[in-house]
């Protein structure tokens, strides 16, 4: 398994996805507008990170969200350029901050198609290993668009009901008690909530890492989950959540 890990479930840090931030030809675009949220988190107390999404489009977690347990994760929404995720990943590899990171990419980013696809409407958000971060949406992501920040999380959204969805998922990841992916799910749980996606709703994912941290040998998935199409995807992400939150404590 390379240490690059798409997440098709959610992870922590919570992110948007939005395939086309503003056009009154819909038609014309390569793909149908979606919308999507998503939220980043750290666990200071195990050293977990990861992320979580939820999106009106077919399996969301198929390229929002990226994970290294050795470096950290991110995610990649609206006018989406899934490159993003890997070398967000790799430069924290490098060495580089989160905040340097957003520039980096913006900045190398050549904007091949700034008529239908352009880089102004990307949104991505980064987390390193220790919980640091940052965030973007540019000012062409589809509204309500945005990025909320909180003591080691991010929410990030487009094509949403309001602001409220990314502060609700802020809230609840702050407010929530126990593992992570506990957290994470409350955090979409709020999202949707406070209004969630306006198209309405049809996958989710979650991902979760930390170096050796999975079963079975070099493993560093802790936990890896996806729903890719249902009528209520976060119901079905939390109860495979819940399971396995069950299990961990029968193991104890």
């Amino acid at each position: 398994m390379r240490k690059r890990l798409a997440v098709a479930a959610v992870f922590l840090l919570v992110t948007v996805v939005t395939l086309h931030p503003q056009s009154t030809h819909p038609q014309s675009l390569p793909y149908p507008p979606v919308a999507t949220f998503s939220i980043l988190g750290f666990d200071p107390a195990t050293g977990e990170v990861g992320g979580a999404v939820q999106s009106r489009v077919f399996s969301v977690g198929n390229g929002v969200l990226w994970a290294d347990a050795d470096v950290g994760v991110a995610a990649t929404q609206a006018i989406v350029d899934v490159s993003y995720g890997p070398k967000a990943l790799a430069l924290l590899r490098a060495g580089m901050t989160p905040t340097a990171i957003i520039k980096a990419l913006l900045d190398s980013d050549p904007d091949p198609r700034p008529s239908d696809w352009t880089k102004a409407g990307r949104q991505f958000a980064v987390m390193d290993a220790k919980g640091n971060y940052d965030a973007y949406t540019g000012p062409k992501a589809t509204s309500w668009a945005g990025n909320k920040g909180g003591k080691y999380c991010t929410a990030q959204g487009n094509i949403l009901a309001g602001e409220g969805v990314v502060a609700g998922m802020v809230d609840a990841f702050e407010k929530t008690e126990g593992h992570l992916s506990m957290r994470l799910m409350a955090a979409l749980d709020a999202g949707q909530t406070a209004g969630g996606d306006k198209r309405g709703m049809q996958s989710a994912a979650m991902i979760i890492v930390k170096k050796n941290g999975g079963v079975w040998l070099n493993n560093d998935v802790v936990l890896r989950l996806q729903v890719d199409d249902s009528e209520e995807p976060l119901k079905e992400l939390r109860r495979v959540v819940e399971k396995w939150n069950a299990t961990q404590r029968r193991r104890r």
